[in-house]
């Protein structure tokens, strides 16, 4: 077992941290604040030093990003050289900027990184004590510095632990499209098993009508491959899937979204056929209704009613639920991975979900989805 020492220097860089860009850039206006302030604060010595190394040690925001080690590197060394060239420390208010430093360095840095600029950091209290300051400044300073780098490990934790959750909601999506693999191909091969059998028994007699069953289990073969293939794809692309078997998700299953549940608003359904719809296409139409209403009856405050409607044009299935409640924050409507799903299982089809508050109240979920789906 490795010690916390080592498992801390194998540790990778965080996830998405980014290049120096435009935003970053900008940081280098706290220069012009950190130059004016030497310029003008009155009782302060050594102006142009203090002026000169703050402004350079402020270009350290730049990187704390992309590269925080870097970061360190030039926060660090930069007033340590006047500290040790002059025994004077920099003494500019506008330098507190900083400590988006060693918090860059816990947030999104490598566990070399972090060793090594907490090593430039210690370091730069010794010369610090070295040039004569109070150990209680000292210490002070330490303090301030160890908030800030625990503030990024805190973060970075954070959304490390959203990113397993995240994946946990993909893990279970992907189980659920498995059996949605398996329900359409049974229910398939089922139904070409049957055709197959009525024309071995009419094919003596009825040599025309067994033809038709032979065309009929052709097309039948046919449309199984196809949605046999969109799922596999689905399953090696990682993405989500609806759940349940997809062959009993249909207009029944959005009927049932009406029945009347105790203490919850009731729904009103006006749905389209479903019919020209392919069959993962209609999974998750309906998964999403249920999740919309769902999510209405148990968080929408105040709510008299939750509208359904689904609509079928030439290219394409739009829903629409709607309930008349309380707006609410996002978080406030489950734990916010439903939501998630919900976009998830649209995009993985090709179209789209939105939910939140509605303009003229309440709250609305709307998706749109391609009719047909045969990747």
């Amino acid at each position: 077992m490795r010690s916390p020492l080592g498992s801390l220097w194998s540790e990778p860089r965080a996830p998405g941290s980014r290049p120096v860009g435009q935003r970053d850039v900008a940081l280098l206006g706290f220069v012009l604040v950190a130059v004016a302030e030497a310029a003008l604060r009155p009782g302060l010595d050594d102006r142009v030093a203090q002026g000169v190394v703050g402004g350079l040690a402020v270009t350290a925001l730049v990187w704390r990003r992309a590269r925080p080690l870097l970061a360190v590197a030039v926060a660090v060394v930069v007033p340590s050289a006047l500290a040790l060239a002059t025994g004077t420390t920099v003494e500019l208010y506008s330098v507190v900027v900083l400590l988006a430093v060693p918090y860059g360095l816990a947030r999104w840095g490598s566990g070399r990184d972090v060793v090594v600029g907490g090593g430039l950091f210690a370091l730069q209290q010794v010369v610090v004590l070295a040039t004569g300051e109070p150990v209680g400044d000292v210490v002070g300073g330490l303090v301030v510095l160890a908030a800030a780098v625990s503030l990024g490990a805190a973060v970075r934790f954070r959304a490390r632990s959203r990113a397993r959750t995240a994946e946990e909601v993909r893990l279970r999506e992907r189980e659920r499209i498995a059996r949605d693999l398996h329900d359409t191909v049974a229910h398939h091969v089922s139904t070409i098993a049957v055709r197959a059998q009525v024309g071995q028994a009419v094919a003596a007699a009825e040599p025309e009508r067994a033809a038709a069953e032979l065309a009929l289990i052709e097309a039948e073969a046919r449309r199984t491959l196809a949605e046999m293939r969109g799922l596999v794809r689905v399953l090696r692309r990682d993405g989500p899937g609806a759940g349940g078997p997809a062959e009993a998700l249909g207009a029944a299953e959005l009927e049932r979204l009406a029945d009347p549940a105790p203490g919850a608003p009731p729904v009103r359904l006006d749905a389209d056929p479903l019919d020209r719809v392919a069959t993962p296409v209609v999974a998750a139409v309906v998964r999403i209704a249920q999740e919309a209403v769902t999510n209405a009856r148990r968080h929408a405050r105040g709510a008299r009613a939750v509208d359904v409607v689904v609509r079928v044009d030439d290219d394409a299935v739009r829903l629409r639920v709607h309930d008349d409640g309380e707006p609410v924050a996002p978080s406030r409507r489950g734990d916010g991975w439903g939501l998630a799903g919900m976009g998830e299982r649209a995009a993985l089809l090709g179209g789209r979900c939105d939910a939140g508050p509605d303009p003229t109240g309440g709250w609305t979920v709307t998706a749109t989805l391609p009719l047909r789906w045969d990747e």
